[in-house]
Parts: C-alpha cells; sequence; structure tokens
C-alpha cells in the first residue's frame, strides 16, 4: 500500500522531511566519474567525445558521422506517420501562441537632465539543446525547448540526443525540424554536455545548455557551469495533487501514476482533509496500477516518494504543499481558481479535475521544462526569457556627471579604491 500518513501525527515531520529530499543526490563515485568525462573531452575534445559515445551508447562515431546528416533528416522524417507530424505542429503552435506573450523588450529612460539609462535585451548567439534518448525519447522536449529559443530569436540552435545503433529516434528529428533546431548531433550523457560547454572540432561551443537527462547529465551540467550557462539540475519529475471531498478519486490516482510511470525516483503526493478520499484514492491506485506495463517502475517509485497526506484543513494542505515545491501541483478542489493565490511555490498549477498535468506535459502550451526537487522555491520553468541576456546602458552629460563626480569619488576612496576615485576626477579639470 502507499504510505498514508495524518498531518498531526507524531512522527509526520520526521517522515515529510524525508519525503521532501526526493529527487535523489548524487553520489561521490558518480561525481567523480562525471569529473573525468567532463575533463577528458574539455581536454581531448572529439577523441574522448567518440571514446565515451562507444563506451556508453555502443556504437562507434567519427567526425564525418557525429552529425546528422541532410540524408540521414529526409530518411527520418519518412519513417513519421502523418497523424504523428500533424500532432507535433500542433503542440508547436500551442507553445508558440503561449510564449509569444514572454517576449521582453529593452528601453531607455531619462531619469533627470542629462542622464539616460536604459537596457538592451539581446538572444543568445548559440544555444544547446539535450534530449533524453535511453529508457525512452522524448520529442515533446525538443518543442519546448527549441520553440522559445526561437521566438527570442537564438541564431543557432543545436540539439544532441543519444541515438540507438546510430540512429536518432524519428520523432525526435521530427520534433526539430518542426521546432526550428538548425544541427542536430548523435551524442548523449555527461560527454554531450562537455563537448557543448567546451566545443570539440565537430561540436561548435555553445552559449547555454538546456534540457533534462540523467543523473550524469545533471551532473555534467551543474559541473560546466560558469563556462557555460545551463537552465537547471533537472531531477525526476515529481506530481502534488491537493484534494478535497469533491475530487473524484480515479482522476487523482490516475494523475499520479502519470507522474510516477517516468522512472524508479519520480514522486507522487496527495494532500486532503478527506480521509474518505484518502481511501478511495489508495484503492483506484492501486487498481489501475495493475494494467500499466510500466508496473515494476511505479511500485519502487511509490514505495520511495509515494504518500498520501490526510490534513487537518485545505489550508493546512496549501501551506505543506508551499513546503514542498512541486515540480507540478494539480488543484482539484472546490474553485480552484479562489485558491491559486495561496500557491507560492510551484513549478506549474493546474486548475481543476479536467486539466490533468499531461495537458501541460504536450498539448496545453505552457512549458513542461520545469523546476524539480524544490527548487521551484526559487527557480521558473523554461521560457523565452531563458533565451536573452540583458546589457546595461548609460550616458552622462558633463553637468550631471559634476553633479555625482564628489559623492562618486568619495564612494571609491571608502572602499580603498584610490584609482577609481581618480578617474572621476581628473574628469573634474
Amino acid at each position: 500500500m502507499m504510505k498514508t500518513i495524518r498531518s498531526n501525527s507524531v512522527g509526520f515531520e520526521k517522515f515529510f522531511r524525508e519525503l521532501r529530499k526526493r529527487g535523489g543526490f548524487h553520489s561521490v563515485e558518480l561525481l567523480s566519474s562525471v569529473s573525468k568525462i567532463v575533463n577528458d573531452v574539455a581536454s581531448a575534445g572529439d577523441q574522448a567525445l567518440f571514446r565515451y559515445t562507444k563506451k556508453f551508447d555502443g556504437y562507434p562515431l567519427k567526425a564525418a558521422t557525429v552529425e546528422v546528416t541532410v540524408s540521414e533528416k529526409k530518411k527520418a522524417l519518412a519513417q513519421v506517420c502523418r497523424e504523428d507530424l500533424k500532432i507535433l505542429k500542433q503542440a508547436a503552435t500551442r507553445i508558440e501562441k503561449y510564449h509569444r506573450h514572454q517576449i521582453t523588450t529593452g528601453f531607455m529612460v531619462r531619469t533627470e537632465k542629462g542622464v539616460e539609462m536604459g537596457q538592451r535585451i539581446l538572444p543568445l548567439n548559440r544555444v544547446g539543446i539535450y534530449a533524453p534518448g535511453g529508457k525512452a525519447s522524448y520529442p515533446s522536449t525538443i518543442l519546448m525547448a527549441a520553440v522559445p529559443a526561437r521566438i527570442a530569436g537564438v541564431k543557432e540552435i543545436i540539439l544532441v540526443s543519444p541515438a540507438q545503433n546510430g540512429k536518432l529516434n524519428p520523432l525526435v528529428v521530427a520534433a526539430a525540424e518542426v521546432s526550428g533546431v538548425h544541427r542536430l548531433f548523435k551524442i548523449g550523457g555527461a560527454q554531450a554536455v562537455a563537448a557543448l560547454a567546451y566545443g570539440t572540432k565537430s561540436i561548435p561551443r555553445v552559449d547555454k545548455i538546456v534540457g533534462p537527462g540523467n543523473a550524469y547529465v545533471a551532473a555534467a551540467k551543474k559541473m560546466v557551469f560558469g563556462q557555460v550557462d545551463i537552465d537547471m539540475i533537472a531531477g525526476p519529475s515529481e506530481v502534488l495533487v491537493i484534494a478535497d471531498n469533491t475530487a473524484n478519486a480515479g482522476y487523482a490516482a490516475a494523475d499520479m501514476l502519470a507522474q510516477i510511470e517516468h522512472d524508479e525516483m519520480a514522486a507522487a503526493v496527495l494532500l486532503t482533509p478527506s480521509g474518505h478520499l484518502a481511501k478511495a484514492v489508495q484503492r483506484e491506485f492501486w487498481e489501475q496500477m495493475k494494467t500499466s506495463p510500466r508496473k515494476e517502475i511505479i511500485e519502487k517509485s511509490i514505495k520511495q516518494y509515494g504518500a498520501i497526506i490526510i490534513t487537518r484543513s485545505v489550508a493546512e494542505a496549501f501551506d505543506i504543499a508551499n513546503d514542498y515545491a512541486p515540480e507540478h501541483l494539480e488543484l482539484m478542489v472546490k474553485n480552484p481558481e479562489k485558491l491559486l493565490a495561496k500557491v507560492k511555490n510551484a513549478g506549474s498549477v493546474f486548475l481543476g479535475s479536467f486539466t490533468p498535468e499531461a495537458l501541460g506535459d504536450y498539448m496545453a502550451g505552457t512549458n513542461h521544462v520545469l523546476p524539480t526537487s524544490g527548487t521551484a522555491r526559487f527557480s521558473s520553468p523554461l521560457g523565452v526569457y531563458d533565451f536573452y541576456k540583458r546589457m546595461s546602458v548609460l550616458c552622462f552629460s558633463r553637468e550631471a556627471f559634476q553633479k555625482l563626480s564628489e559623492p562618486t569619488a568619495h564612494f571609491a576612496r571608502m572602499e580603498g579604491l584610490d584609482a577609481h576615485a581618480q578617474s572621476v576626477l581628473i574628469r573634474q579639470k
């Protein structure tokens, strides 16, 4: 049975602290292994990249075969059925429609006589998208990353994804084509992240790496941050459902199953003040799980990071949810729109019984690259704004400069930086 606990029970605080640790951690062994891979690729370039691809992915690569050619792309696209392509295009259109509202423009303002200040908004020049290709391929992730990058005006969008027997999944190629990716490479893992960060003879260096991956990819992104920008350190997927006695138990159970079928580290939590609903969801969960082809994965993940918490009230459920800071938060409650203001920490919020998280994954238009493992406390969904950089601009006239020259020089001396002060005072003469 899925763990069920009341929020007012003696052991709840300890239980919740452990539950909040979902997402796992990077062991010393994993970090050491990833560090070696990243350093090897940074120093040896293609030689190390191709060696690790052969070792981990099982197929040989060389400079002439690492990039998907025009011919390979055509063959892959020919394998995609018309209906699948139609769905990809429909999703891309909806993603673009939503994300165009995130376009940001710069400004220049005259703050006082003789002073103009502002900000330029510039797109990044080159971005690398990592698309998983291990246990499953996710063309949806490519749409979620590439469409906002294209809207922002990124000059070159590069995709890397591990291939199967030297070939990318046709749906991955189709998603790249639909969303505006410029170049595709048949590499994955920590070695692909390192290649994007440092550049090799075959792989161009990028300004930012986005997209989720396994623990090796996440650790590699963390290591190269600073050499390049990254979107986030993405952990396993998770959902938290707040439900009252008006909720449909079958819907809640189905949405919890939808998240934890991803992998053994995924998490699913139900918060409800209704003991009756808690029992009903428990029954529904196990009934629905019986027919799932990913039953073994679900059993492992629910044992580690699954729970039903019976709260004292709906208000307390929101307090617990904000502390948990879920990637996906579903509100299966009466008048969910009125309760939205109570949500402080969540990657994406789904209001009402007919807004399942799966809509956000694929067709709604919002982004599904979201902060996990509690990072929604300070992080945001991927968006157009992630592909901009901001540049400050300021211009002072002689008269405006004179008004601030003395206080500026004084401030510089307060910090013991006499040359800073002199660079101002020399202009007074």
